[in-house]
């Protein structure tokens, strides 16, 4: 696999696992309120890059970048503030963030006219 591949599945895999991630922890792992919260609707922002990053959209990916650094931001608040579960969610928020930030970065980079591969 190339090092373009491997980019795309890694932006792939972070942004679904944070997806599934951000949907948990609010329903079920470490909820604001028993039984749920309304912050799972925080999750609808990620879902609007989801196809494009699936198809490889470069465009898709530079703006991609920046939304998820409200993600990178909250994670960072949140495992400063948070105690227990909650605090472990954010730190792993805030790695799968870190993850697809680069990712996505690196692959709009190397999808690039003038980029050599």
């Amino acid at each position: 696999m190339n090092r373009t591949a491997a980019l795309h599945y890694a932006s792939i895999a972070s942004l679904i696992a944070l997806i599934v991630l951000c949907l948990a922890w609010e329903l079920w792992l470490a909820p604001l309120r028993p039984g749920g919260s309304s912050l799972v609707f925080k999750v609808l922002p990620l879902l609007l890059p989801l196809p494009g990053i699936l198809r490889g959209k470069r465009y898709t990916y530079q703006w991609a970048s920046m939304l998820i650094l409200l993600y990178l931001a909250e994670g960072v608040v949140r495992a400063m503030s948070d105690k227990g579960m909650s605090g472990t969610l954010a730190g792993v928020e805030i790695a799968l963030a870190v993850v697809f930030f680069f990712s996505t970065i690196f692959y709009a980079n190397r999808t690039g006219k003038h980029s050599p591969g």
